[in-house]
């Protein structure tokens, strides 16, 4: 993760890779990355409560924006009038010039401007340049309608640009500002307002209906409901009790609620979402690096070939007109530009992390969105993905020369070393921990189970596989029991088991049918008992399921999928099956809000616990996939087009740069069309 929030990245000599997500907005990019080049006055400003401020095109009003483009092409259609109706003398000639000059100016000062400061630091192929010769050439040669047309229609493509990418943008905006600044909190039963930066871990912060919490705590009234919309995508109200956690970002819906502050404000779990939000886009995915290197080989080559078309005939042609071969140089240029490019592949990137962001998935990064539209495999932990990983006690099976109480009481105590579900379930059942019973050597074995000194004797709790590594005997035929069992031995004798339940997730098998729809494989893993986990896939219509598995054994398994060339997406916790996590392709952590450490080590973090969400995020992947090489297509093709039909006489600028713009607008409106799809 990131600790800056401008995620500026640098190259070995200081130079800035890549920009902010807010920086994208102003299209200030170079061709060698597609990025900010910082140089005009509308910088991001962020001030010391850690919020970012921008005075840019995204604070202006339509108007405002269009304003430029206005008054140009007013003056433009007052020039062309006077053009057609009136017959210039030697001193309304020098009107007319002025005149356009005046009209250009609006919206060609600032690009010229930007040209200038591009080369200044040393980034001298631009799109700013290209557009710059084209039209100073333009009123070179004295086709002023054209100069002005160009910069104008560039102008108006620009602020389309601006207005899209802000309406792509509007669904990660909405979630940035999620984060309250102020909180109330009680002084000595006296209401006071704080920043929330300042409150501190212990304080009691009261929330009124209506009101966003503004750091993670523990719930202090008896019950309150409250709205998760900005954390998980479901606007669904979540119920809380008294002691249950409440996150920062939450809603408050109905009663008057107090929460004590148990995490600083820039440890929320909000926190670290915004944090992988604002860092997503530095993520660039390969289609876009390949622009980026692709536009800072061509932009230079279409100079050079610019100069070629205006320059070689003079050797071959008999007749040449050096106005004429001029003018095809130019409307060379003014179609080579690749703004279309440019901003259209970032711009379906930015609205697929968008789209995800909206349905409370977040994906670390734009590569990440095309690694999911490929995914051929998805391998998924059983418990906490496709199940409830809610357990309750079905059934204590002791024998009877133990004491069935002591017995349970000792389990229950070494179970609270540990936080695993089956640890839950054994402590509801038996209830409070008994202060009196003193653990020794308390060892947790991956994949097997608990081991401890109670009383000078050896206490295990695990698994049957944790009995045969002890050599512990026992008399029972452990798959002929459906249900989990968790097998107690003490003295080195085998003492009963407990049987305990789990429940598959009601969207479990809708996520199994799409997944089998968008032609993805499905392999569930788990270390529970085999006859569980067969039983809960063939539920679900999963043919490939292996239970009794230790972490090394998920790894073997993973591998041999991808040793078959399969992309593997692997969901889990993406903190006891990190391995696995690291090997497979992407990884997928479910209930994001509920680990710090899921957060950290997952690709993709899905905010609630809906498996349905898995082949959402697969589809919104290759929809954006998809997007993204519609508008490389259709500008290479346009583009190629009318560059042969320029260089060869056959294409005007006005043409030109009809064509130009309208790639430009057909790619923009392509990409944010994401935003509007459903999946």
């Amino acid at each position: 993760m990131k600790n800056s929030n401008h995620n500026h990245k640098y190259d070995a000599n200081g130079k800035q890779l890549c920009c902010t997500l807010e920086e994208k907005i102003h299209h200030k990019t170079d061709n060698e990355t597609g990025c900010c080049t910082a140089a005009h006055n509308d910088h991001e400003h962020s001030n010391d409560d850690g919020h970012n401020h921008e005075h840019s095109n995204e604070e202006k009003s339509t108007f405002q924006m269009f304003l430029p483009a206005i008054l140009s092409f007013v003056l433009l259609l007052v020039a062309i009038g006077f053009d057609n109706y009136f017959t210039p003398s030697w001193f309304t000639v020098w009107v007319r010039i002025g005149w356009y000059i005046v009209a250009y100016i609006p919206v060609g000062l600032p690009v010229v401007k930007e040209a200038v400061e591009s080369m200044r630091k040393g980034e001298i192929f631009s799109e700013f340049l290209l557009m710059s010769i084209a039209t100073i050439g333009a009123f070179v040669i004295g086709e002023f309608p054209e100069g002005v047309a160009v910069m104008l229609f560039y102008a108006i493509g620009e602020i389309f640009q601006t207005m899209a990418v802000k309406r792509a943008k509007a669904n990660i905006k909405s979630l940035l500002d999620q984060r309250p600044d102020e909180v109330t909190v009680l002084e000595n039963n006296v209401a006071k307002t704080i920043k929330a930066e300042t409150a501190k871990i212990g304080d009691i912060i009261q929330l009124k209906p209506g009101e966003k919490l503004g750091l993670d705590g523990e719930l202090l009234s008896e019950i309150a409901s409250f709205n998760t919309a900005a954390l998980t995508g479901e606007s669904k109200p979540d119920t809380k009790s008294k002691g249950e956690t409440v996150l920062a970002g939450m809603i408050n819906l109905n009663t008057v609620s107090q929460i004590k502050v148990t995490t600083a404000y820039t440890d929320s779990k909000l926190s670290k979402i915004l944090e992988l939000v604002q860092n997503a886009t530095a993520q660039k995915a390969p289609t876009e690096l390949f622009i980026r290197k692709f536009a800072k080989i061509y932009t230079p080559i279409v100079v050079f070939l610019a100069i070629a078309i205006c320059v070689l005939p003079m050797l071959f042609v008999a007749n040449y007109v050096f106005s004429d071969w001029l003018y095809r140089a130019l409307v060379f240029l003014v179609i080579s530009c690749p703004c279309a490019l440019v901003i259209s592949i970032p711009l379906g990137y930015f609205g697929g992390i968008g789209a995800a962001s909206k349905n409370g998935i977040l994906f670390k990064g734009s590569n990440f969105l095309d690694v999911m539209a490929s995914v051929q495999n998805v391998v998924m932990d059983k418990t906490g993905t496709m199940t409830e990983g809610v357990f309750k006690v079905q059934e204590v099976v002791i024998k009877p020369e133990f004491n069935k109480e002591d017995i349970l009481k000792m389990v229950n105590a070494l179970e609270g070393q540990s936080t695993h579900p089956v640890a839950t379930a054994i402590h509801q059942y038996v209830g409070t921990i008994d202060a009196s019973i003193e653990l020794q050597n308390v060892e947790e074995i991956s994949g097997y189970g608990l081991k401890a000194i109670v009383k000078g004797k050896e206490l295990l709790v695990g698994n049957f596989k944790l009995m045969d590594k002890f050599s512990i005997a026992y008399d029972i035929d452990p798959s002929s029991i459906v249900y989990t069992l968790i097998a107690i031995a003490y003295d080195s004798k085998f003492v009963g088991y407990i049987t305990i339940a789990d429940s598959i997730k009601e969207d479990a098998q809708i996520t199994i049918d799409k997944l089998k729809a968008l032609g993805v494989k499905t392999t569930m893993l788990s270390g529970d008992k085999n006859t569980v986990v067969q039983f809960v896939a063939s539920k679900l219509g999963i043919s490939n399921a292996f239970g009794e598995l230790l972490p090394e054994d998920k790894v073997n398994k993973v591998k041999e999928i991808k040793a078959k060339n399969e992309t593997v997406a692997f969901v889990g916790d993406g903190v006891n099956d990190a391995p696995v996590v690291a090997l497979s392709n992407v990884g997928i952590a479910m209930g994001g809000l509920g680990s710090d450490a899921t957060i950290e080590t997952a690709d993709v973090v899905i905010q609630d616990d809906k498996p349905s969400k898995i082949p959402m995020a697969i589809a919104i992947g290759k929809q954006t996939k998809k997007i993204v090489w519609q508008n490389i297509g259709l500008a290479f093709t346009v583009k190629a087009v009318v560059l042969i039909l320029g260089a060869g006489g056959l294409a005007t600028m006005w043409e030109a740069v009809f064509a130009d713009v309208g790639v430009a607008l057909l790619a923009i409106l392509n990409a944010v069309r994401i935003q509007r799809t459903k999946f």
